[in-house]
């Protein structure tokens, strides 16, 4: 999924909608029949701008797991600097498995990428073989995670 912010192309979210997406980010296992009742429509009608919601992509309903639990000791993100178009080394980072989140950025990195591996073996064959062989990739710099303080995705709709 690829998002610009303010690019014009912004689903503009009634409060209906935005009180069932909030219901959602507090419980994703919710019925529909509870969060009917909450936002005060039929349980058919929130099934239906729930589809509308996920059809749009304005929001995902998953399963977020603790990347230590399930066995990957190593997270990190990763700062990349690029010589020319961003979009195809984007574009390559998006499509690895060991890595989460892009975003092209403004500052001192062109792009941020985050990724969760196994261990730091698999960290290092992913930077050196991977990463910082894709073209027009020109330095990376590595931000090893020590420690996860917070992780949350109920922020609302504000």
């Amino acid at each position: 999924m690829t998002r610009t912010p303010g690019n014009g192309s912004d689903v503009r979210l009634d409060d209906v909608s935005k009180a069932i997406i909030e219901q959602l980010q507090e419980d994703g296992r919710q019925s529909y029949a509870t969060i009917a009742k909450r936002v005060g429509l039929s349980e058919a009608a929130v099934r239906q701008r729930v589809q509308r919601l996920l059809d749009q992509e304005v929001m995902q309903i998953v399963a977020v797991t603790d990347p230590l639990q399930v066995g990957f000791r190593r997270q990190a993100m990763i700062g990349i600097r690029v010589d020319g178009d961003l979009t195809p080394v984007g574009d390559a980072l998006s499509a690895m498995d060991e890595v989460d989140y892009v975003v092209t950025t403004a500052g001192s990195f062109d792009i941020l990428a985050e990724v969760v591996c196994e261990d730091d073996t698999e960290l290092l064959e992913l930077l050196t073989k991977r990463i910082r062989t894709l073209p027009g990739v020109q330095t990376t710099e590595t931000f090893v995670y020590l420690k996860l303080n917070k992780q949350h995705y109920n922020w609302g709709t504000r």
